[in-house]
């Protein structure tokens, strides 16, 4: 019977994660999920497994100032094994995470076995499992980052604790398993870290009275003589200690010269004075811990504007910061008061809740947020436990066990369904960023998060909305100007857009203007330049303007490549191309591990006709990212205009396949791949694929002119002639297709007056179109109108003498007369008389001919 309980409490705590979080199952990748899966090339296999040790967390090199400096490349490892099987498939991301919660669950509920009864361990496990706290972390998928450092948090932590308590004066392999441990988890989220120090912490509280009183003992009898298990106890902790402080120097060194580079709207109170900076992040504290008891109100984004500064110790708000000190003075001075079989428990709750959460208190060191729901998943540990041995008191007053009873199922049932609520707000960017405005309506940034998802959708309108209100919630940040004048630019409205585009450059800092401040300048600031001088070169009368915008660009950060790789495109479509190739190869001295660079420099040799060094480039570009569209249609493209091998040709397939295999949707893919299959003689394969362009884009000249051109070739004249004639209802004077049009009457509904008709109105349009008059010719002589057929293909003939089948026309022609008058002649022999050059006789008396 006693073993039932061992089976049942794990399995009905991964059972109750599993149900709750399986609402989370049907989410796209929203949010950071975009930049740091969607966007990162290291998550493709065919990125290098080296670049997961030397790029951050979103595949920008560590060594980059621009880089965030998170460095977890496990996690990065995972993402790449998901990609590996399902692509960017949503649903296998979210259940690695919904399975590695159910884990963390069950060793979560082992850990507290080792310090709390089996009763009291199942209710803390089960209230972490259901806690609201964690939805971002496993609903979103970039919070696998928590939950694997979780994983090696509690097996480091478990695997200590139970060592030192069977044997006390065990050696050295707990240290080693436990660093070892951290190193992994570390290597998944830097906040795993804090397990050397929760371990060395219970090192110290499971010292035994009986071993304090051998120390007195020792010590007395001979000051020089130190008890075994005190050498012990420093060693280990001193070989914990070193493994972290390894682990931090090793850290620093990968980050390169550069700390992390934050804007200043997402941690506004890091670059606030004294005392505004140490109130509020003080302050902060308590709004976590306030979070942790009461999840109501939960956000995806807490920067910005959303928790105003305290600028004065008058704050009200100081209050709460102050009683969370007297909570937590009370809550230690308790624990260190109490019995010795409660001691160790309520510490070792104290100091996972709070050791684990200076990482990201800001009072360490600054992040780049105010809060973050995710890096609570960690405290929340320590949380749970406090509450369930509080619940531990309920429950052994048996006049209170029933309110104990119901009291913890109605909190697991409430955060159940909070929960479940909650992960369907993940399930896409709107809903996610609609969830938040109603909880932080004066953070901007989902303001401007929510107007660009709207944007996506092409309802300007409503996304213009957004932008400017976050641009009247914060009128000095840029973003909001930059997003409404890109908007203003697809709305056509560029005269708006310029406007606000000069009122965004109006609030730059001046120091951002010189070349001494680069490390100040961000990305963001370097987009507005870009941006404004894109929307100027629309005028040519401004390039000079525009250019200037680049290149000052260029000056504020010599080494940002986005600047050269758009003036290099503004360089090309002014035909300075010379100077473009320049721009793209400065370029990649900064950085060589750029698709685009090398595909925008394929282009540049494409067009001067160096196609083989052009497919050389966009190989290039493929090899760093096989998924680079560009590179995938414009090889594909060069490859299929140019006279290259078979093999190349179906390379070309492949390639364009490869993107249709993804997904998209496009009518100029499927064209290409109609043609493709036309010059392989597969007829049902072209037909299919144009008839797929033609599903995207009813109206494509081309795809309607090659596919009447294909059905009429295969005998399908009828077919043709609903598509020929859709194309000239578009466009009445296209030439080929009213050549084709005439050729299907003329050869296939033997209508040669409706043919006659197409190929006047050619010749109407373009009076020099060979084509359309030697088929106006051929309708002549089909009629029998040799005379005007002879005259008709002489005229062909003096336009285009090198044509020799116009030649061999007339020369049949000319050929049919001379036998006609011959026989005329003959049957009407009358002097004086040219009969045989007369039109109207020879028409009257003259066989068909065919």
């Amino acid at each position: 019977m006693s073993k039932q309980p061992d089976r049942f409490y794990p399995l009905a705590v991964a059972a109750t994660a599993l149900t709750v979080y399986s609402t989370s199952l049907g989410g796209n990748l929203v949010f950071d999920d975009v930049a740091a899966i969607q966007e990162n090339r290291d998550v493709r296999p065919s990125s290098s497994l080296l670049n997961l040790f030397l790029n951050d967390f979103w595949g920008t090199p560590l060594q980059k100032e621009q880089s965030h400096k998170s460095y977890r490349p496990f996690t990065v490892f995972t993402f790449r094994l998901n990609y590996a099987v399902h692509g960017l498939q949503p649903l296998g991301y979210h259940m690695i995470n919904v399975l590695l919660h159910a884990l963390v669950c069950v060793l979560y509920y082992r850990l507290c076995l080792l310090f709390l009864p089996r009763v009291v361990s199942f209710v803390a496990a089960i209230l972490f499992s259901v806690h609201p706290i964690h939805t971002e972390a496993v609903a979103g998928v970039v919070g696998r980052a928590e939950l694997l450092s979780a994983v090696f948090f509690l097996s480091a932590l478990s695997q200590y604790v139970r060592l030192i308590q069977r044997n006390e004066h065990v050696g050295w392999r707990c240290c080693i398993e436990t660093a070892a441990l951290a190193v992994c988890g570390t290597l998944c989220k830097e906040q795993c870290l804090t397990v050397l120090v929760v371990c060395a912490v219970y090192g110290l509280l499971s010292m035994k009275v009986a071993n304090l009183t051998h120390l007195r003992q020792c010590v007395s009898a001979d000051r020089r003589l130190i008890s075994l298990w005190i050498r012990k106890s420093v060693a280990r902790i001193g070989l914990l200690g070193l493994t972290a402080l390894l682990m931090i120097g090793i850290r620093f060194n990968l980050m390169g010269p550069h700390l992390p580079l934050f804007n200043r709207f997402d941690n506004p109170a890091s670059v606030s004075p004294f005392p505004t900076r140490q109130l509020t992040f003080s302050y902060l504290v308590s709004v976590n811990a306030w979070l942790l008891l009461f999840p109501c109100d939960l956000c995806c984004d807490w920067t910005m504007g959303t928790i105003t500064l305290i600028t004065s110790v008058g704050d009200p708000r100081n209050i709460s910061t102050l009683c969370l000190c007297v909570v937590l003075v009370v809550l230690l001075r308790s624990s260190w008061l109490s019995e010795d079989s409660q001691r160790v428990p309520l510490l070792m709750a104290l100091f996972l809740s709070t050791v684990t959460f200076l990482p990201a208190s800001n009072l360490l060191f600054y992040v780049g947020f105010v809060i973050a729901e995710r890096v609570l998943y960690l405290p929340s540990m320590g949380f749970c436990m406090l509450v369930a041995i509080g619940w531990a008191h309920l429950w052994q007053d048996r006049r209170l066990r029933g309110l104990a009873v119901v009291g913890v199922v109605l909190l697991v049932i409430a955060h159940g369904t909070k929960t479940a609520v909650r992960n369907r707000e993940w399930a896409s960017d709107e809903t996610l960023f609609s969830s938040g405005l109603r909880v932080n309506q004066k953070n901007a940034k989902l303001y401007n998060n929510l107007g660009k998802v709207l944007e996506k959708q092409a309802q300007y309108e409503e996304a213009l909305q957004y932008f400017q209100q976050a641009i009247r919630i914060q009128p000095d940040d840029i973003r909001g100007y930059l997003n409404s004048g890109w908007l203003f630019t697809l709305m056509k409205k560029y005269q708006e857009a310029e406007l606000v585009y000069l009122k965004a450059k109006s609030l730059l800092p001046r120091s951002s203007r010189v070349k001494s401040s680069e490390a100040r300048v961000t990305q963001t600031h370097l987009q507005l330049f870009l941006n404004l001088a894109s929307l100027i070169s629309r005028n040519h009368t401004r390039l000079e303007e525009a250019d200037a915008l680049y290149q000052e660009a260029i000056k504020l950060r010599s080494d940002y490549t986005g600047a050269y790789l758009n003036r290099g495109d503004f360089l090309m479509k002014i035909n300075r191309t010379k100077e473009a190739e320049a721009m793209y190869e400065q370029a990649l001295q900064f950085d060589t591990h750029n698709p685009d660079l090398y595909h925008n420099l394929g282009v540049l040799l494409m067009d001067q006709n160096k196609n083989q060094e052009a497919l050389t480039m966009f190989n290039r570009a493929l090899e760093i990212d096989p998924d680079h569209e560009q590179a995938l249609v414009s090889s594909a493209i060069l490859i299929q205009e140019s006279d290259m091998a078979l093999h190349h040709k179906q390379l070309a397939s492949e390639r364009l396949q490869k993107i249709v295999d993804g997904g998209k949707q496009n009518e100029l893919i499927y064209f290409n791949l109609g043609m493709l299959a036309l010059e392989n003689k597969d007829i049902h394969g072209a037909e299919q694929w144009l008839n797929k362009a033609l599903q995207v884009r009813p109206n494509l000249r081309s795809a309607l002119f090659n596919l009447a051109l294909l059905l009429s070739e295969d005998g399908r004249p009828l077919e043709a002639f609903v598509y020929i004639k859709r194309l000239l209802q578009i466009q009445p004077d296209h030439v080929k297709g009213l050549i084709l049009m005439g050729d299907i009457y003329a050869g296939h509904f033997e209508d040669l007056g409706a043919a006659e008709e197409c190929y006047k109105k050619i010749l109407q349009s373009d009076p020099a179109n060979i084509q359309g008059l030697h088929n106006l010719c051929v309708v002549y002589y089909r009629r029998q109108q040799l005379v005007e057929a002879e005259a008709c293909f002489q005229q062909a003939h003096l336009k285009s003498p090198d044509t020799e089948y116009i030649r061999q026309h007339l020369e049949i022609t000319r050929y049919q007369l001379q036998q006609l008058a011959a026989r005329v002649e003959k049957k009407y022999p009358l002097k004086n008389m040219n009969v045989a050059r007369d039109p109207a006789l020879l028409q009257q008396i003259s066989p068909t001919i065919r």
